[in-house]
């Protein structure tokens, strides 16, 4: 059993001392279009954590992974004129991350992935990492997991994206498909738009997703299909492992910011 929530207290105290990394879901609950449920990007995040963390821990290697509870809202308000986006603060949201890792840190455990499926959490996720690794207390660097497979979306789509699109749509496709509406792909690609953002003459006026796009998607969706989904799958969680097993095999001591020379 790798999921800590799961366990009683009593087998946490064995889990976390024989864990090597911990890896903890974020994402959000905000639209996706019409096609998409709320929790594409939590479920997204969650499905990749799970399937890592069971990988490792039943591969013959010796590095254990444990999953922190997901964390399901994030830094959407920016979506928040379509109905069901939940949010909160960038600054909400970092301290939350923070202490959820501190608190375990508290327990031994000071090496985590955190595992985001949502773009919106970015910034304050960075900031996190850095807090953390400065006060000495954890390294948990974020993973995003579409950064993780891009090369494989540019083969797979032709897309900008950014948001419910192909990508996206593709991926919950293979892991939540009853969640999916494939009937919508094609009204959600009508009303969206081709990248993310409004620029005029070299100044950001989208600061809202209802700026520019009509459905909240931004892409293609339409080009979705769960083959895909399968591959970006696979993929993500192949080269998440190895991030999880760099970081075990790293010291502490390395991971902690070097000093002016």
């Amino acid at each position: 059993m790798t999921q800590l929530a799961e366990q009683t207290t009593t087998a946490a105290a064995d889990t976390l001392e024989a864990a090597d990394v911990a890896v903890l879901p974020t994402g959000s609950t905000e639209q996706h279009g019409p096609a998409l449920p709320l929790g594409m990007d939590h479920m997204a995040a969650q499905a990749f954590a799970r399937t890592a963390a069971e990988e490792k821990n039943a591969a013959d290697d010796d590095v254990s992974a444990v999953v922190l509870p997901t964390i399901p809202v994030g830094v959407s308000v920016h979506h928040r004129q379509f109905d069901g986006t939940l949010y909160v603060s960038e600054e909400t949201f970092e301290q939350y991350v923070t202490e959820t890792l501190s608190s375990l840190a508290e327990h031994g455990l000071r090496k985590a992935v955190v595992v985001n499926g949502h773009g919106g959490n970015g910034g304050a996720l960075r900031r996190t990492a850095r807090r953390l690794r400065d006060e000495e207390t954890a390294f948990a660097p974020p993973w995003n997991w579409w950064d993780a497979v891009d090369d494989l979306a540019d083969d797979l789509f032709d897309e900008v994206g950014g948001h419910a699109d192909a990508m996206e749509s593709s991926l919950l496709w293979h892991v939540r498909e009853e969640l999916v509406v494939p009937d919508e792909l094609e009204a959600a690609e009508a009303g969206a738009s081709e990248g993310w953002g409004e620029t005029v003459h070299g100044a950001p006026i989208g600061f809202d997703t209802i700026d520019f796009t009509e459905t909240g998607a931004v892409g293609r969706p339409s080009q979705a299909a769960p083959e895909k989904g399968e591959k970006l799958f696979e993929t993500g969680c192949d080269r998440l492992c190895a991030l999880i097993d760099w970081l075990a095999e790293r010291s502490l001591e390395d991971c902690w910011s070097r000093e002016h020379r």
